[in-house]
Formats: structure tokens, sequence, C-alpha cells
């Protein structure tokens, strides 16, 4: 890392013509993003800049179906995505995973069990879209509860994974409960279709997010539902911490979820079932049961 790249940056800018504009790009190490704005506060819009979306690639629902498979398998990080075969996307995945578990995170943060790390890595590839118990993942791993939030922390930090929480008007309260764990790359996710489906529908309902509030200046978060009693619905879009839209992903059920449905009829939130295989878009009880490819190239981003 250049030493003192801030103050080198700001100076370029203090001094630049008003005309010329500077793209700045890096990692989300985490030594850098944790003081990134020390000094370059009031100078810079951040731009989150995520995978491929099924949006950005196809131009029509003709290639849809196939770049989704394609997501699904390979992930929207652009070399694997584009490589010639799944053997060459595979090789390059695992020297990303080698490079971030023996680099980014071991290096930079002192990290001395790198066993450990590992482990509590592979163990949330097999938990997407659950929610996640840290004292669980610590039993598993041998380690302490804390430990396990630390290293999920730097997972999150450094742009692996993404924490999905429940929905709550008291924003405490939502950080307190259990949150589900997602990938950035789609390609980690161990699990079968319906999990991979669900992990690529948060991803793209991120960037949505991120996209709203990078350019527009808003408010939005990405939230799931729950109750004490089970009830539970994969996604709910918060505006101003008001929800906007609840969404399930679905393979290929033309049937709304019944915890839909309950949601919907209890708090009329507008609510959404996402379907990768659906042969007719339909309602039932002011549940829309639309086509992946109709949502999600509706999405901002």
């Amino acid at each position: 890392k250049m030493p003192k790249w801030k103050n080198y940056l700001k100076g370029i800018y203090d001094a630049k013509p008003k005309h010329l504009h500077l793209l700045v790009t890096g990692s989300a190490r985490i030594d850098i993003m944790r003081r990134v704005g020390d000094s370059l506060a009031g100078r810079y819009f951040m731009h989150h800049l995520l995978p491929f979306s099924p949006a950005e690639l196809s131009d029509s629902h003709s290639h849809f179906a196939t770049d989704l498979d394609r997501l699904m398998v390979r992930g929207g990080f652009p070399e694997p995505f584009l490589a010639d075969s799944d053997i060459d996307a595979k090789r390059w995945r695992q020297q990303y995973i080698d490079s971030i578990l023996r680099t980014d995170i071991f290096d930079l943060n002192n990290v001395q069990n790198l066993r450990a790390i590992q482990l509590v890595f592979e163990l949330l590839r097999g938990r997407v879209g659950s929610p996640i118990s840290y004292t669980s993942i610590a039993e598993d791993a041998g380690i302490a509860p804390n430990t396990v939030k630390k290293y999920i922390s730097l997972f999150e930090a450094l742009f692996i994974i993404f924490r999905v929480t429940p929905y709550a008007r008291n924003i405490a309260r939502s950080l307190a409960k259990e949150p589900k764990i997602y990938f950035f790359d789609t390609g980690l996710v161990n699990g079968d279709d319906g999990v991979k489906f669900e992990n690529l529908i948060a991803l793209c309902l991120l960037k949505h997010v991120y996209a709203k509030n990078d350019y527009l200046g808003e408010n939005w978060v990405l939230h799931c539902l729950r109750t004490k009693d089970g009830r539970e619905v994969d996604f709910a879009l918060a505006k101003d911490n008001k929800i906007d839209n609840i969404i399930e992903a679905k393979i290929s059920d033309g049937e709304p979820s019944k915890a839909l449905i309950w949601f919907q009829e209890k708090y009329k939130f507008p609510a959404t079932q996402v379907v990768k295989e659906l042969r007719h878009e339909h309602k039932v009880r002011n549940v829309s049961i639309i086509r992946a490819s109709t949502f999600l190239q509706e999405l901002y981003l």
C-alpha cells in the first residue's frame, strides 16, 4: 500500500482543474476502508462496484436464462464468468479464496489461527440463507463466539459476504437479531439450486439498494422478515426504515408462500414471489408471482 496515499490524493484533488474528474478504485481492504474519509471528506462520492447482474448481461429475454444459470454456477465476477471453461473458473476461485484467507485477512489483521478462519469460511458457505448462530458455528469450529463474530466482520469488510438482518422499526433491535449470510460471489455457495438462486436474488437486491443510495442519495436497506413463531420471508426492501416491498425467491413454485400471504394480508405490504422457472405470471391474493427475468431486469442496476 502506498504510504499516506490519502494525503497524496487530496493534494491532486485540491490542485486539479474544475473540469477534471477523478475515478479512484481499490479493494475493500480493512486498513483502507476503516479510515477512508479521514482526509478526503467532502471530496468524493462512494460507488459500490458489485459483480455482474442479469440486467447488465442480458439485452433480451432470450439470453436471460443462460446468463442466470451461468451466474448461479460461476458467480458474477468478470474473471470466472467470462472464463473459457468451468475448470478455469474453478481455478480462479480457488486462488481467490487462498489469497483472501492467507493475505487479506491473515496478514493484515494478525489472525493467528488460519485453520479456524478457513473452517468458519467453509461453514458459512454451507449456511447461506439460514439464520446464523455464532454459538453454533463456534462449537463446530472449536473457537469462541466472539472470535466467530470477528471473522464474519472481517469477511464482510472485505466484501466476501454480506448480512441481511430481520426488519424491525427499531434499528437496534434489527441488528441484534440473528442475520442471514450471503456471498458476493455466488460461485462460493455450497447448496442446491434453490440456495444459489436465493443468494443471487439477494445480491441483485443489494446491488439495487447500493445503486439507489450511491446515485440518488436515498436511504434503502435490504432486510428479511421473521416472526417469533417462525414465519419468514426471504427479503424486504425498506426505504427510510419503511418497507416498500417483500420478496420471496423460488426456483419453480407458482404458488405464493404462506408466510408471504400472511405478511401481505396483515401489514398490506406489496408482495412479490420471484420464480426462476415460471410459465405464466399471475396474482394470488394480492401477491404478484413473476418471472425472475421480469423482476431482475426492472431493478435499478
